[in-house]
C-alpha cells in the first residue's frame, strides 16, 4: 500500500515539474504568457528573478535573471527532475538536485520577510516551511522509499551496470 501511495505522489510531483517545464518552454498561458515561452525567445528566469524584492540574495538573483546559462540550467533542472520523478529513475540524484532547486527558489521568495523592499507586505503565510520545502522533503522521501520501484522504472534502472557500480545514481 505504501509503495502505491508513494508512486502516485512521485508521478504527481514529477508532473508538477514537467508542466512547469512545458509551460515555460511553449508559453501555454498559465504561469507563462502566450508568446513568451522559451521557444518564442522569452526567458524562463527573467521575470521571476528580476522581480525578487526580499532577502539577502536579492542582488544576486537580479544579476543572474535572464542569463542564457541561468535559463538553460533552470529548464534542464525542471525537465530532468520531472522526467526522473515521473519515470521513477535516479531518485537519489533527483532528491539532491530537486532540493537544491527548491532551496534556491525558496531563497528567491524569501518567506521569512514580512515586507518587500517597496514596503508592501510579502503575503508569506509561513516564514520557514512553504511549498518549496514540502517538495524538497517529498523528493527525499520518495528516494528513501525507493518509490520508483512501484509503477516505475526504478528496478530496471538499478540493474544497469553504471548504476549498480555507483549507487548514488539510484
Amino acid at each position: 500500500m505504501v509503495g502505491r501511495v508513494a508512486a502516485v505522489v512521485r508521478v504527481a510531483t514529477g508532473l508538477v515539474f514537467l508542466w512547469a517545464f512545458l509551460d515555460k518552454l511553449f508559453g501555454w498561458h498559465y504561469a507563462t504568457a502566450s508568446g513568451k515561452g522559451w521557444t518564442d525567445g522569452g526567458s524562463p528566469t527573467k521575470g521571476f528573478l528580476s522581480n525578487v524584492q526580499a532577502g539577502p540574495l536579492q542582488s544576486f538573483f537580479h544579476t543572474i535573471a535572464g542569463q542564457g546559462w541561468t535559463d538553460t540550467l533552470f529548464m534542464l533542472a525542471l525537465l530532468g527532475i520531472g522526467l526522473a520523478l515521473t519515470t521513477g529513475v535516479a531518485l537519489r540524484a533527483t532528491a539532491v538536485a530537486g532540493t537544491a532547486l527548491m532551496a534556491m527558489m525558496w531563497a528567491a521568495e524569501w518567506p521569512p520577510a514580512q515586507h518587500l523592499t517597496t514596503g508592501d507586505p510579502t503575503g508569506s503565510s509561513n516564514p520557514l516551511v512553504d511549498y518549496h520545502v514540502v517538495y524538497a522533503l517529498a523528493m527525499v522521501l520518495l528516494a528513501v522509499l525507493y518509490a520508483g520501484n512501484t509503477w516505475g522504472l526504478g528496478r530496471t534502472w538499478a540493474r544497469l551496470p553504471l548504476v549498480r557500480d555507483h549507487r548514488w545514481l539510484q
